[in-house]
This record gives C-alpha cells, sequence and structure tokens, in this order.
C-alpha cells in the first residue's frame, strides 16, 4: 500500500494502516471500566468524588429510570446541563436503556433550542435547577413530542470544600403541562434494566449532536457507536506513543481538569472519552472560573488541562498566574478555536509543558489530526491526520479535484470517525459528501512533511471564545427590527474573546439610530448570549459588490 505522505512524520510505534477491532456499544466503556477501576475516581466535582463502579451504579438506575417513561431503541432524549456528575451518568444511562442522547449547548438561543427540539422529536429532557436552564425548558413543556422533564441539582453532588465554588441561583419548580421528576426520585429504583441488542454499529447513532450551518441553521450530525469506538481506539494509540517510556508502569491515573463543557465535543471528548480508556481522574468544574481553576491545579496536582483560547488569556492575565505551582502540569490542550502564537508562548513558557493542538469537527466526532510536544511551533499548523484518516485537499471551485502538496485548497476528511450523515437533513448530507469524503469547508494546505495547517474558517463564521457564531442568524435577528433597513454582521478582534460580533447597520428613512443597549434588548428573545453583537456602527449605506451583494471584504478593513 502506499504510504501518505504524513506517515513519514509519524512517532516511532504509530501505525497509520492498522486496523481498528470491532465496534464496541458506547455505553459498553462505562461497565467495562468500571470493572478493571472499580474504586478509581471518575469525577472529583469540587471534592466530591464519584468512582467508576458509583458512576456505572448510578448509570444503571438512570437507564431504569428512563425506560419506566418509555425510552427504548429510536427514543431520543435531551441533555440540557452544565458540567455536572449528572451529565456523564445520564449519557450512559440513556444509552444504557436504549435511546439516543440529544446535546444542547448551555449557550444555546432560545429560537434555536426551539428549533432543535422541534427537529429532534424528543419525549423526555433532562436539565437543572438553574434558571437560564429550567426557565428555557418549562415554557416548552407539553409542545412538540416533550411531555417529561428531570430535574436535577446541584445539591445532588454537594461540594465537601467549598460550596461557595458552585453557588448558583436556583428556582422552583412551575406549573406545566407535562410531567416533572427530580434526580433523586427518577433514581429511586434496584437499577434493574432490559439491556436492548444492537444492530450495525456503522449505522446505529449513539449520539446525536447539533452543530450551526452556514446557512446560519443547526443541523444535527448522527455520531454512531462505531465512530466513538474509532475516536477512542485511535486516540488511545496516539496516546500510547506519545507517553512511550515516560510513563512508569505504576504510575497513578492522570487527573485531567475540565472546564469546558461536556456537551461540546472538545469537552465531550476530554471529559466522557478520556477516562474511559485511560482511567483518568476527571476534576470537574460546572464552569470556568480562572482562580478555580489556578487553585485546583496547583492543590490537586492536575496533570492535564484543555480549553478554549480565551479560557488560556483569562489564566494568563490572572494576577496569580505567576505565582502558582504548576508543576505537575504535563500537557495541555487547545480546542474550538485556533491558538494565538502569542497566548502559546506565554503559557508554555510559563509552565514549561508542550501543548497539543489539533483538528476535529463535530462531524468528525472532534478528531481528524494529532500534534506532539516540539511539533507545535509550525506556523499554524494543526499537526499530522491521525491513524486510519485520510485528509485531503481539493480545489475550492468543484471542490472534487484533489491538489497537490503546498497548494491551497478546501480541507476533506475521510475516516471511522466522520458522522454519517446530517439528521432529517439528506440535502445538507449530499452537499457535505460530494465526491466521498466530507467537505469541512475550511481552507488549508500541507507541506512537505505532512503537517497539515489550516489558513482560513468558513468565510464568514465567526470564533467567539471557542464557539461558532454564524453571521447570518444574527443579520436575521436584527433584520426583525420595523426600523432596520439593511445590516451586515462580521467578526473583529477581541482581547479575550478572540472574535466578537459587529454589526454594521442603516437605518429606514426617518427612524431614529439604535443604541447598542436598545439593539441588545431587541435580540434578547432572539439570540444566545454569545451571538450578541456586542459592537454596532449605524451607517448610511453598506459596501456592495457590482451586482448588489453585500461587500463584507470592504468592511473588514476599514
Amino acid at each position: 500500500m502506499e504510504k501518505h505522505i504524513w506517515e513519514k512524520s509519524y512517532p516511532p510505534g504509530l501505525s497509520w494502516e492498522a486496523p481498528l477491532p470491532p465496534a464496541v456499544p458506547f455505553e459498553d466503556y462505562l461497565s467495562m471500566a468500571a470493572t478493571r477501576w472499580p474504586d478509581r475516581t471518575l469525577m472529583d466535582f469540587y471534592g466530591n468524588h464519584v468512582s467508576f463502579k458509583q458512576a456505572f451504579e448510578m448509570a444503571s438506575k438512570v437507564a431504569a429510570g428512563m425506560q419506566a417513561v418509555g425510552v427504548g431503541p429510536g427514543v431520543n432524549v435531551g441533555l440540557f446541563l452544565p458540567n455536572t456528575p449528572h451529565y456523564l451518568i445520564f449519557l450512559f444511562g440513556t444509552l444504557m436503556a436504549g435511546g439516543t442522547v440529544v446535546n444542547f449547548g448551555p449557550l444555546t438561543g432560545p429560537r434555536e433550542f426551539q428549533r432543535q427540539l422541534a427537529d429532534s422529536h424528543i419525549p423526555v429532557m433532562v436539565t437543572i435547577d438553574m434558571p437560564i436552564y429550567y426557565k428555557k425548558v418549562i415554557d416548552l413543556m407539553g409542545t412538540e413530542k416533550l411531555q417529561t422533564l428531570v430535574i436535577c441539582s446541584l445539591s445532588d453532588f454537594p461540594p465537601p470544600d467549598g460550596a461557595e465554588k458552585v453557588a448558583a441561583p436556583r428556582c422552583g419548580l412551575q406549573d406545566a403541562n407535562g410531567h416533572q421528576i427530580r434526580f433523586v426520585d427518577f433514581i429511586a429504583n434496584e437499577g434493574t434494566y432490559t439491556a436492548h441488542p444492537h444492530g450495525n454499529l456503522e449505522e446505529e447513532v449513539a449520539i446525536l449532536q447539533y452543530t450551526g450551518g452556514t446557512t446560519g441553521h443547526p443541523k444535527g450530525a448522527m455520531l454512531t457507536h462505531a465512530n466513538f469506538s474509532a475516536v477512542l481506539n485511535l486516540g488511545g494509540r496516539v496516546t500510547a506513543a506519545f507517553f512511550a517510556g515516560k510513563m512508569p508502569v505504576d504510575a497513578p491515573p492522570l487527573r485531567m481538569l475540565v472546564a469546558m463543557p461536556l456537551s461540546h465535543i472538545t469537552g465531550f471528548i476530554s471529559g466522557v472519552l478520556g477516562p474511559m480508556i485511560s482511567g483518568a481522574e476527571i476534576v470537574l468544574h460546572h464552569r470556568f472560573d480562572a482562580t478555580t481553576v489556578l487553585d485546583d491545579i496547583e492543590r490537586k496536582k492536575v496533570n492535564g488541562f484543555v480549553g478554549v483560547p480565551a479560557m488560556y488569556r483569562a489564566l494568563i492575565n490572572h494576577p496569580d498566574f505567576s505565582r502558582r505551582n504548576l508543576s505537575t502540569l504535563m500537557g495541555w490542550s487547545v480546542g474550538g478555536a485556533a491558538m494565538p502564537a502569542d497566548t502559546a508562548s506565554k503559557f508554555q513558557q510559563r509552565t514549561r509543558t508542550p501543548y497539543h493542538e489539533g483538528y476535529g469537527l463535530t462531524e468528525t466526532t472532534g478528531y481528524g489530526t494529532f500534534q506532539f510536544a516540539g511539533n507545535g511551533n509550525r506556523d499554524r499548523a494543526v499537526g499530522l491526520p491521525a491513524p486510519l484518516t485520510t485528509i485531503d485537499i481539493v480545489d475550492m471551485e468543484t471542490g472534487l479535484e484533489k491538489l497537490p502538496i503546498g497548494q491551497i485548497g478546501e480541507i476533506c476528511i475521510s475516516g471511522p470517525q466522520v458522522m454519517r450523515g446530517y439528521w432529517n437533513d439528506r440535502e445538507a448530507t449530499e452537499i457535505a459528501f460530494r465526491g466521498g469524503r466530507f467537505h469541512t469547508g475550511d481552507i488549508g494546505m500541507f507541506d512537505e512533511n505532512g503537517y497539515l495547517t489550516v489558513l482560513d474558517r468558513k468565510k464568514d463564521m465567526i470564533l467567539t471564545g471557542g464557539y461558532n457564531v454564524y453571521p447570518t442568524r444574527i443579520e436575521n435577528a436584527i433584520l426583525e427590527h420595523p426600523d432596520v433597513a439593511e445590516v451586515a454582521v462580521i467578526g473583529v478582534e477581541h482581547d479575550t474573546m478572540g472574535q466578537i460580533a459587529k454589526a454594521f447597520i442603516v437605518m429606514k428613512p426617518e427612524t431614529k439610530p439604535l443604541t447598542q443597549a436598545g439593539l441588545l434588548d431587541f435580540l434578547a428573545d432572539k439570540l444566545s448570549t454569545i451571538e450578541m453583537p456586542l459592537e454596532t456602527e449605524i451607517r448610511a449605506d453598506l459596501p456592495k459588490t457590482p451586482v448588489g451583494k453585500l461587500a463584507k471584504q470592504e468592511l473588514r478593513v476599514i
């Protein structure tokens, strides 16, 4: 077999072509881990320790509770939760019951939330009694198919070493057109459930992960059991090659701090997949707070951290950053957005530890390339294609012609981790997979050693704090204002968020210009917090192309 150009840069002992073992149902990974490491801590939630065995036992009770409310094969269950032990327990419990998990991100806006709910046909939703979660769901009870709401609470896993770290508003239950069950009541059973047989694991969807599209409408990436099994195996091979000869046989389990949302594919890989193959302990934070992160890295001797660039900037700018003992860090990872070179350099100089920046998308189960220490200094390189993963650069006109090394084009990915397709969207699936490869919409190139460089993201997408924000969605919401004639939204650089949305607005004749505060108030029920345009400029007109289209590039150079 002809070798790919990137194989020559693989570390010793790592094979690109070694076949995968048979796929395993995703939920089985927890039972296998609980058998292998029963008493080892899986999650440390502010001092409340949950072992692998305890997590499996609670997941079994969740499975029984799910089947009691009608969950089984073909039934979708929504998870709308922050980072708490509930998330992992309900993730595995739903799969054990035979259901499919649908992740709802914590920053999902009201309209997108309702569209996603309607599109996924969810009869059961799991959330928490925090107003920003509960109130978004309760008004939709009884609509679409949603009839049952399981309500968790931070008090279900009380933190013994600092309740103030998880202090958050709580709300009482409201009357609703549906059935509401508290977590403690939902798991008040013997944990006996029926294990349903699986079909083809390459076709059977485990998780429906919504990701925005260039049209601004969310699309559900159908991630199968085989997708996750592939990522677990391939990621394990790469990790084994990285640690080969560096870790003593009797070394204690790694301790990873996770503040990225578990419902985000990057947080999911580090906080859910990682422990299942390595037995690592997860120091779980329900939200990112720079002080608490630095506290726990030092006090709990954390070995690894994953975050978006904005998190690293917050840590670097923290007044205690230079004084903390961060010597136990063995590595740190970047996800959600490209890491600015200056930010990476400052964090690496302070910690004297390598960082790993790869490339993946929700549609590729978050995994596409890997990068070892020492290789990250290549200008904008995001690493080598993972084993059994083929990455092609194709022409941007047709998307069908494979380009030679060194030429710039669209990045396409093929491999066992690539999604089955988009839920209920055949047209989008056919477009994405034209030519037999998954088209990422991102632009890049290979160098002579097989390292992939991402030169640009999708043309107009804004990367805010690691999240994809789509201008079309913002523009459509602003255009609902009766006094707005035209609008164009672009991303502008920001010190802490990477980019923020800026709106250029043309008002209708004889109307008062919108103020920044007035615009945000108008958009409050239409967009999520992360999508809000934080800068606004009122203009007499907007630049146009000769055919009358908005010329956003001219706005970017102003």
